[in-house]
């Protein structure tokens, strides 16, 4: 996997400062995506052991609240397979840490187990990881921008957690 860039004090995507993880590849190719040059998988650099070594070490302060993994597409299936052990290390290695990620797909395509384009043997643990997703593709005939944490208002900022003991989706009060 590769990843374009990476904000160690980032407070625009999510609550809080947060460390950032844009990755490379998407295959939505969303008009007017504000991360186009992500699109392409070989986009950036490689994503390796060091620098997940350096991503857990910056959210271990109290003050970073967690991690925000966008891009690109980080549930493409392709980045999924890596950035599963970046999700698994973050609940071990520091409790206090959130997971947000930011999808262009929906609750109900990554749930969908027929859904090859987004599903595979790591997405279900993933989910299990996170704590917010923030789901749909960005439509410019939606956009807007007094919207907390997502730019058109067809995306749902979903309480991760929360959908899966209800078994429906539950919205986060992070909107």
């Amino acid at each position: 996997m590769n990843y374009g860039q990476i904000y160690y004090t980032d407070i625009a995507n999510g609550p809080g400062c947060r460390t950032s993880l844009f990755v490379s590849g998407c295959t939505h190719h969303c008009k007017d995506c504000f991360n186009q040059e992500t699109w392409d998988f070989l986009y950036g650099h490689e994503y390796t052991k060091d620098v997940e070594d350096k991503i857990i070490k910056s959210l271990v302060p109290e003050y970073i609240e967690g991690i925000t993994l966008l891009g690109g597409e980080p549930m493409e299936v392709k980045n999924q397979r890596t950035l599963v052990s970046l999700c698994r290390r973050i609940r071990r290695e520091v409790v206090h840490a959130t997971i947000w990620i930011y999808s262009g797909y929906t609750w109900e395509e990554l749930t969908d187990r027929e859904n090859k384009r987004c599903h595979c043997e790591v997405t279900d643990e993933i989910l299990s990881l996170t704590d917010v997703l923030v789901d749909g593709e960005f439509k410019e005939e939606l956009k807007d921008i007094s919207l907390h944490f997502r730019g058109s208002s067809n995306q749902r900022i979903i309480d991760v957690p929360a959908t899966l003991k209800a078994g429906k989706i539950v919205l986060s009060d992070q909107m």
